[in-house]
């Protein structure tokens, strides 16, 4: 890092101008969120469990081009992997715009569909780690653990707002209206990052080892990390139609809510993981979000689904740094792209199994046994925490 930078206290106004692509990026994806698998049910009448696959399909792409944009992170830098992240995000517009369009036929718009969630998924597999790493090759390794944790921030937070502003998007200016702003946004995003001077990391004598060797040094956090966010990813892609199944309105406010405790969270508790260790503060985590799920599973009353969705994000936010941190320290400096695009990957596991998951769950047993089933899971994932704790104590 820069001595100027470190001297002139601007390392926040640093971190904030790198993780802006991360916001661009996530409020673009939060914006269908909310709407698509309404659209996919009631609008196309098709099945909670294709609505759940075609919405889960992003995160098949995301997982390809995980292992990809590590590799172009540790050798050509972070830039080339934002700029086309950029670029693939303002193509979904067109394509949704076109699934729109062809709504009058329902396979049709189907297909574009999918094909709008397979191109989204390129663009956060390339958009997912390349922040981070390009704001740790400027501020330094040292910053790793609030970098990270403001990455979230910006992640969620845009989730949120994008998911609640969809709905409204939707409701006065269509689908149409949805897709010209993401269109907007991703060349916003690629002119903004063009400007920027590109970071490659420091060569050391070390080998770079495979993606695949590293991704076997991250994977046992990766695994509880993937195990926690299912609760996340049942409330981001069901919740919806969790509140239309119990005749409830406003089902985008909890995606809102959980943004805005998830936030809270990480501004709050930013040196916790430093003060109390990484896996002890996910073991925390991990019990606070079974706490909110808890809640929204026994809610009689909208409201207690909101203070349920609330504490879940409250509980989520610090899963992903607390583990990640503990993954980086697995690899040398030469693998830290691999490293975190691989630690990455088993988010996007979670996020990409919830979808026909949790639709068969609901499709064969009802929506009211979505939340139970996603308990049982993160209390899988609190167990295998407890687990890295007894064997990083021995």
């Amino acid at each position: 890092m820069d001595a100027s930078l470190e001297r002139s206290g601007n390392v926040s106004i640093s971190l904030i101008s790198y993780i802006f692509f991360t916001f661009i990026g996530y409020f673009i994806i939060g914006l269908s969120l909310s709407v698509l698998p309404i659209f996919i049910h009631q609008g196309l009448g098709f099945s909670m469990l294709v609505a759940g696959v075609v919405i889960s399909l992003q995160y098949v792409t995301t997982f390809l081009m995980r292992a990809y944009s590590g590799k172009i992170v540790d050798n050509k830098g972070p830039k080339p992997a934002v700029l086309a992240s950029m670029l693939g995000f303002s193509v979904t517009g067109i394509f949704l715009i076109l699934a729109f369009y062809f709504k009058f036929s329902p396979i049709t718009s189907l297909i574009f569909l999918i094909i709008t969630r397979l191109l989204t998924g390129c663009a956060e597999g390339m958009i997912g780690a390349s922040p981070i790493n390009w704001a740790i090759m400027t501020l330094g390794e040292k910053h790793t653990a609030k970098i990270i944790s403001y990455n979230g921030v910006a992640c969620y937070g845009a989730l949120a707002i994008g998911a609640s502003l969809g709905v409204v998007i939707i409701k006065h200016f269509s689908f149409y209206g949805l897709g010209f702003l993401i269109i907007t946004l991703g060349l916003i995003g690629f002119f903004i990052a063009r400007i920027k001077e590109n970071r490659i990391g420091k060569k050391t004598d070390e080998p770079q080892k495979s993606f695949w060797n590293v991704l076997g040094k991250v994977s046992p956090f990766g695994m509880c990390l993937a195990l926690g966010g299912l609760g996340f990813a049942t409330i981001s892609t069901f919740i919806t139609l969790y509140y239309d199944f119990h005749h409830w309105e406003n089902g985008a406010l909890c995606l809102s809510v959980f943004g805005i405790l998830f936030v809270i969270s990480r501004l709050i508790f930013s040196n916790a993981i430093n003060r109390f260790g990484g896996i002890n503060v996910a073991i925390a985590s991990l019990t606070v979000e079974t706490l909110g799920l808890t809640i929204i599973c026994l809610a009689t009353h909208p409201y207690f689904a909101l203070i349920g969705a609330g504490i879940t994000g409250l509980g989520f936010s610090l899963i992903f740094p607390a583990l990640g941190v503990m993954a980086m320290k697995t690899v040398s400096s030469s693998n830290k792209g691999s490293a975190l695009a691989g630690y990455g990957l088993f988010i996007d596991i979670s996020l990409g199994i919830t979808g026909p998951l949790i639709g068969g769950v609901a499709d064969y047993f009802g929506l009211a046994y979505i939340f139970p089933f996603s308990i049982a899971i993160v209390l899988i994932g609190l167990g295998l925490a407890y687990y890295l704790k007894m064997n990083q104590s021995e």
